[in-house]
């Protein structure tokens, strides 16, 4: 048994405490059913919820979830749709053959039988000789999309811009919403998003985009990797996101074939216009799509708006509170100052990290950076001018925190200081700033002059700066030798009292 990925763990968790059956979970983390039973299980056994997995480590997730677990040699299963695609065609291979050239290279792998029967298997399981009907649960899906068709219909000076239309459309009723943007950028397709929920006034429970790099940045059939920033916007609202299988249309048929009704009544009716804002054409998609989801279906009653009001919208969830903020996900491997870059602007991270990576989660308001444990290291308010480094004092090393409060200080912040301690130690501080022609030169002296008092005591440097004053050696030199090595008081000679037994000294001449 093999201990599965903690992220995928609490993925499991999340989908799962939102409802989703074990056969919506595998689809949505690309795994089996038998894992997602396997992992709940587990987690039912040792106490484990979504919101307690998110606060744990990933070593402590899998502590939890596989103590003591030894790791076993599992045979690794054949590539199976690259030997279905072969049989297919051609049609003079058979098992046989393609099993034993499988072994030349696989010399422990699979024996002939299992070979067999894997496959077999492995084809009942992927339905490869049947076509499965889509049917559309209400409020289930949204499907998203890019037309493929753009325009040329929004004026800037004496440019035309060309415009990209993002289309979605829900469910049951392909109730659709369609807006414009001057291109097809990450920051772009997330703010649809957020627009097209807010349209519909409600939340599926399932996002079902194309394999494009805004949802996906790395396509496969079975196990395809998403934008971090796309599942930052799918965990705010609780949604799955399921995309659709490449090169397989079925899979979004309702946006495919809503992308083509839209092309024929709304893009040849922009076709021609001009517009001098993307907001200006906006307005007016939004007019048009109120004309069109009136129209009568042709194959069933009603339209698009009364199928929708009265079989999507109850079945979706209600929108959060707040409108999501939108979120970059960028990495980096922090360099030898500790500063990480986003925007032209250098952010700290504690030193402890130097080398490591880690993950800068950026809002319009803050840059959050997150180590590879997926634990918050440091938080900053994003910049957008001025200096161009953030730091953070405590992120430095201590000799580095002595050199940057050294840096900061002038001669007022000296005197301040010196103030704090007493009237002596405030008049050597000046006199050292004084005796200089810049009063830079004196700044080191004053930082180490005042140092002593936070090694030695307060006390015994006013005493020390009140005798440097009396002797008129005020130096950093003379303080500190009058603080390791304080004088001696005098001895006291008091004439002794009249006795009678005294003799009288004169009696000694």
């Amino acid at each position: 048994m093999r201990c599965e990925d903690p992220v995928k763990i609490i993925e499991i968790l999340r989908l799962w405490e939102q409802g989703l059956s074990q056969r919506e979970i595998a689809l949505s983390v690309k795994c089996g059913k038998t894992t997602v039973g396997e992992i709940q299980r587990r987690c039912r056994e040792s106490g484990l919820g979504y919101a307690e997995a998110e606060g744990l480590t990933n070593e402590a997730i899998r502590e939890r979830l596989y103590p003591g677990l030894v790791s076993k040699a599992v045979k690794a299963e054949p590539e199976w749709s690259g030997i279905h695609k072969r049989l297919l065609q051609n049609r003079r291979l058979n098992l046989q053959y393609v099993w034993e050239e499988y072994r030349q290279t696989a010399r422990e792998g699979l024996g002939y039988s299992q070979f067999c029967r894997r496959y077999n298997l492995w084809r009942e399981r992927t339905g490869k000789e049947v076509e499965m009907a889509q049917e559309r649960e209400p409020g289930r899906e949204m499907l998203v999309d890019w037309m493929g068709d753009t325009l040329y219909c929004v004026t800037s000076g004496s440019q035309m811009i060309e415009a990209h239309f993002f289309v979605a459309t829900l469910g049951d009723s392909s109730y659709p919403y369609v807006e414009a943007f001057p291109d097809e950028g990450q920051m772009n397709w997330m703010t649809a998003h957020v627009h097209a929920l807010e349209w519909l006034g409600g939340v599926p429970r399932i996002f079902v985009p194309d394999n494009l790099k805004a949802a996906v940045t790395k396509p496969s059939r079975y196990d395809p990797k998403l934008n971090p920033a796309y599942c930052e916007l799918a965990r705010y609202y609780g949604v799955a996101v399921i995309p659709a299988r490449i090169r397989r249309p079925r899979d979004k048929a309702p946006v495919e074939s809503g992308v083509g009704w839209l092309e024929t009544w709304l893009l040849e009716w922009l076709r021609g216009q001009q517009f001098f804002s993307f907001e200006e054409l906006n307005a007016a998609i939004r007019g048009r799509l109120k004309e069109l989801i009136l129209r009568p279906f042709q194959k069933r009653a009603g339209n698009r708006a009364s199928v929708f009001e009265k079989v999507d919208k109850p079945a979706m969830r209600p929108l959060p509170a707040a409108r999501y903020e939108y979120a970059d996900f960028v990495f980096r491997r922090v360099p030898d100052n500790y500063h990480v870059e986003y925007g032209e602007f250098y952010y700290s991270v504690p030193y402890t990290l130097h080398r490591q990576k880690v993950t800068l989660r950026v809002t319009g308001s803050m840059v959050e950076v997150i180590n590879a444990n997926r634990e918050r290291v440091a938080l900053h308010p994003r910049r957008q001018s001025g200096p161009r480094y953030v730091t953070v004092t405590a992120h430095m090393p201590k000799h580095h925190q002595h050199q940057a409060e050294l840096n900061r200080r002038d001669g007022d912040s000296y005197r301040q200081w010196a103030a704090t301690v007493g009237e002596n130690t405030l008049a050597v501080i000046d006199a050292l700033l004084r005796a200089q022609h810049v009063e830079e030169s004196a700044y080191r002296s004053c930082m180490g002059l005042l140092q002593l008092g936070r090694k030695h005591g307060d006390e015994r440097l006013e005493t020390a700066c009140q005798t440097s004053r009396g002797s008129g050696r005020i130096t950093y030199a003379a303080v500190k030798q009058l603080i390791l090595n304080p004088p001696v008081p005098p001895l006291s000679h008091n004439p002794l009292p009249a006795h009678a037994n005294l003799r009288n000294p004169a009696e000694f001449m």
